[in-house]
């Protein structure tokens, strides 16, 4: 994918706002729950496709189902990154998550915070996470393009992204980065994260199972390994190395951390 390419911009749409999330919007609230964004298209065509891939495949109840069918360690590395994540952000008045499809990661995380936003691309997820997350009143669900935010500079206190978003989304990781710095506030927090080395035959094994599961495409095992998952239907989730990671986050002017956690996921860590 081309660095220089402009991000797809979504017309960003509030699906779910019990704690009112008008006051951090970058424009003021349109008719009918709209954001008053332009919708201007971006020319990546490996954006689209995996926005698409989401919207078709991967969402709602499918999504969900690949998470029931994951094996005891994988259910451990992700219980390991939502807890990891609480910890850091208990307290906070307000945080984001940029990729929050069904709620998975916001319903443990919501109830550390006074308001917790969610953004995806796609509308069929967030319309399911508003049902799986109605127990809580502190959140709010915006279908947004992480790498073009509909907020203000500077209005929430932590920003994460977890679970290898950074690499699933198909987003320009420049412009991704730079939005989240945008939008996190002065000494707020930035948590990003994608897959340990050493969990790689695990993560291999979960996609095998998805793929069995009619979830995702047959695996294409000629292109697959060193990190990356292939698909023949045109799925890709590439991962993020500590390397990339520092170099991504000091170009943009930040001096990020590295943490390892529980031999699974690797963290990216800024204090803005």
């Amino acid at each position: 994918m081309s660095r220089t390419s402009k991000p797809k911009r979504l017309p960003s749409t509030v699906i779910s706002a019990r704690a009112s999330i008008s006051t951090i919007a970058r424009n003021r609230t349109g008719k009918g729950g709209e954001l008053a964004t332009s919708n201007q298209k971006g020319s990546d065509s490996s954006n689209a496709r995996m926005s698409d891939y989401y919207e078709d495949r991967l969402s709602a109840e499918r999504l969900r189902e690949c998470y029931e069918i994951a094996p005891p360690r994988i259910r451990r590395y992700l219980n390991a990154e939502t807890g990891f994540v609480s910890k850091r952000i208990h307290g906070s008045r307000r945080v984001l998550e940029l990729g929050c499809g069904y709620g998975r990661a916001m319903k443990p995380v919501v109830v550390h915070v006074k308001l917790a936003v969610g953004c995806d691309t796609s509308r069929r997820s967030l319309r399911f996470a508003k049902s799986y997350l109605h127990s809580h009143r502190s959140i709010g669900l915006v279908c947004a393009n992480a790498s073009y935010l509909p907020f203000r500079p500077g209005i929430f206190d932590a920003v994460f992204c977890i679970q290898n978003g950074i690499s699933a989304f198909g987003v320009n990781r420049r412009q991704l980065v730079a939005e989240a710095i945008r939008v996190t506030k002065d000494r707020g927090q930035i948590l990003f994260s994608s897959y340990s080395q050493r969990i790689w035959e695990e993560r291999l094994a979960w996609f095998r199972a998805q793929s069995k599961a009619g979830l995702v495409g047959k695996i294409d095992e000629a292109a697959t390994g060193h990190g990356t998952i292939v698909c023949k239907d045109g799925f890709r989730a590439t991962t993020v190395s500590r390397a990339e990671f520092k170099r991504l986050f000091s170009d943009a002017g930040e001096n990020p951390r590295i943490e390892e956690i529980d031999d699974s996921s690797l963290f990216c860590l800024v204090r803005k």
